[in-house]
């Protein structure tokens, strides 16, 4: 087991599209917004430094469209250009909690973000500004998984906090079966031998190769993103 800290200075939180519905079949959940906002700025004011990759599972998924029968990589930026969407509504969620914020996109919106620029991004991030990077890394076939470490590795930061609708990491799906068991931690290769899916193939050889800590945690319960980023016992810590 490894040994944990007892908080992390630089952050990468990785939020699926998903996260910001609520209980609605499709879009944004305003309030359900505010309350995840509300929980980063609670992050915030213990001083340390967060970068936000968000997904568009909400809106519009770019593999889905290609099962449809569009072309990949049109798809592909329309899932992109989703996110975009999302990332609006978190950075208005944000600043209306008083958290000063930069939206960074891979693809050009000059009138909403930032382009990446590494060393800007960087400096946000040590001026205490909260950054929302979207549109993944720019390009198609490409999931915001994979982009949330890249940039993480970019970045520096120290771990990648993974929130999603379940617990943590389970030896087979909760939903399906009832004896599925919840690991507390467990080692990328484990991970790898079991067959989990934890994240898309080419993130997590990434993680494995640089050695970055993944912190997979249940976003839907109260505090938890505080808690994953103090580094205390809660979900599945992967090393």
């Amino acid at each position: 087991m490894p040994e944990k800290k007892e908080r992390f200075k630089r952050i990468l939180l990785k939020l699926s599209g998903e996260s910001l519905l609520g209980e609605l079949p499709y879009g944004i959940d305003l309030d359900t917004t505010q309350n995840i906002a509300r929980e980063i700025k609670d992050v915030q004011a213990l001083g340390m430094e967060i970068a936000i990759m968000i997904g568009a599972g909400n809106i519009f998924r770019g593999i889905r469209g290609a099962e449809a029968g569009m072309d990949r990589a049109s798809a592909d930026y329309m899932g992109l250009l989703a996110t975009i969407m999302n990332g609006i509504a978190l950075q208005d969620a944000l600043e209306r909690e008083g958290v000063v914020t930069r939206q960074i996109s891979a693809i050009e919106v000059k009138s909403v973000a930032e382009p990446f620029l590494r060393r800007r991004v960087i400096r946000h991030l040590e001026k205490g500004r909260v950054v929302i990077f979207t549109a993944g890394i720019g390009s198609p076939y490409f999931t915001t998984d994979t982009a949330g470490v890249l940039r993480a590795l970019e970045i520096n930061a120290e771990v990648i906090l993974k929130a999603t609708n379940v617990d943590g990491v389970y030896s087979a799906d909760p939903v399906l079966d009832k004896n599925a068991q919840l690991f507390e931690d467990i080692r990328f290769g484990e991970a790898l031998n079991m067959g989990l899916k934890i994240m898309d193939a080419t993130a997590f050889q990434l993680c494995r190769e640089h050695d970055l800590p993944i912190i997979v945690f249940n976003l839907r319960e109260k505090g938890n993103i505080k808690k994953a980023a103090l580094g205390q016992k809660i979900g599945t810590r992967v090393y």
